[in-house]
């Protein structure tokens, strides 16, 4: 456990729940005495809430941009947000972090995931969660979950999603010691729970 806060992020496809699963592990935490931040990217500081609105709702843009665009956006999360609450001893929840630009920039769009990873790093200060949770869905699955498209890269196809899916995974079989991959087809309170399950196991709660 980190000397200075506690840092987990949730990863995985659209659709998989990773927004429930923040919430609720918030609220456990505060439950048991932690104080938490719960917060998302892009968005989490007024710069990221109008670079959500250019990267998810904006006109078509060069993948390249749209890969800065988002490194921008953890740069000041993290600076703003992130830095300071686990330097005063919270827990941050983020729904989302580098991991997400690795598999939907670097893997789905082909720009290479070694390259973007590194651009995401630079951007954070190279400030890596303690656990990232990675939920696991089928991306047609993901897909009947989403219903209506609201986003840019919601309305990619299936193969685009395929491809994000697989590097999710593969980064969470790379690293088991820091990730937690999870079937997201199981219900939200078993999903809920073994999340708990790895947190009591990292002496995060008791």
């Amino acid at each position: 456990m980190r000397a200075d806060g506690y840092f987990v992020a949730l990863e995985g496809g659209d659709g998989a729940g990773k927004s429930t699963q923040a919430r609720l592990l918030a609220d456990a935490l505060r439950g048991a005495g932690r104080e938490v931040l719960l917060t998302r990217q892009p968005g989490g500081t007024r710069l990221g809430g109008q670079l959500r609105e250019l990267v998810l709702h904006g006109d078509h843009m060069a993948p390249r941009a749209e890969v800065l665009l988002f490194a921008a956006d953890k740069a000041q999360h993290v600076a703003e947000v992130i830095a300071p609450a686990l330097a005063a001893g919270q827990v941050v929840i983020t729904d989302r972090y580098v991991d997400s630009a690795v598999a939907y920039q670097g893997a789905a769009r082909g720009l290479g995931a070694d390259e973007v990873h590194r651009l995401q790093l630079w951007a954070v200060d190279d400030l890596i969660p303690d656990l990232t949770i990675v939920i696991d869905l089928p991306e047609a699955q993901g897909r009947q979950r989403r219903g209506v498209v609201h986003d840019r890269l919601e309305s990619e196809d299936d193969a685009f999603h395929a491809a994000v899916r697989a590097h999710f995974v593969a980064m969470a079989h790379g690293n088991p010691l820091r990730y937690l991959l999870l079937d997201g087809m199981a219900a939200a309170d078993q999903l809920h729970a073994a999340i708990l399950q790895r947190l009591r196991a990292d002496g995060v709660i008791t």
